[in-house]
């Protein structure tokens, strides 16, 4: 299943990427993120390793997150990995005329299993909604400090 997601974030472009770039801000735009470790490789450099947590309502979930490409301001990739799940995810990014940022993300998730692949049949609209969530809730923490750790 592939789509795309676009938002326009009302900050300059290296605002924006130096928001994203750092593991500590997970926590205020990733909502259900419990914690994170590195596994290997050097935090946010392309090969580096690190393991998510998440609790969504009464089901925990952990994904690795393997760096793919790293070409900032412009462009990042990075797989995620979990039982049944390959997602990757190719991001990019432009200042926009006036300004602000435009965060483009192209999603793939490749479905293992019987189960998951139904799932991702049944429900494809749910994986979009999610990514746009999180994508709404950076915007809100890079515009305005708004962080979905306060409304844990």
């Amino acid at each position: 299943m592939k789509y795309t997601c676009e938002i326009i974030i009302d900050r300059p472009l290296q605002e924006v990427i130096d928001k994203l770039d750092s593991a500590e801000n997970m926590k205020h735009w990733q909502r259900g993120l419990i914690d994170y470790e590195q596994i290997s490789g050097e935090p946010g450099q392309e090969g580096a390793q690190m393991r998510l947590n998440y609790q969504m309502g009464k089901r925990q979930m952990s994904l690795t997150e393997t760096i793919v490409k790293r070409n900032f301001p412009h462009e990042f990739e990075a797989n995620y990995d979990t039982k049944g799940v390959h997602n990757i995810q190719k991001l990019h990014f432009d200042s926009t005329p006036d300004g602000k940022t435009k965060w483009v993300s192209d999603c793939e998730f490749q479905f293992q299993g019987l189960g998951m692949k139904f799932m991702g049949w049944l429900m494809p609209g749910a994986f979009k909604k999610q990514s746009l969530k999180y994508m709404t809730d950076f915007k809100a923490f890079v515009e305005d400090g708004t962080s979905v750790a306060d409304q844990a």
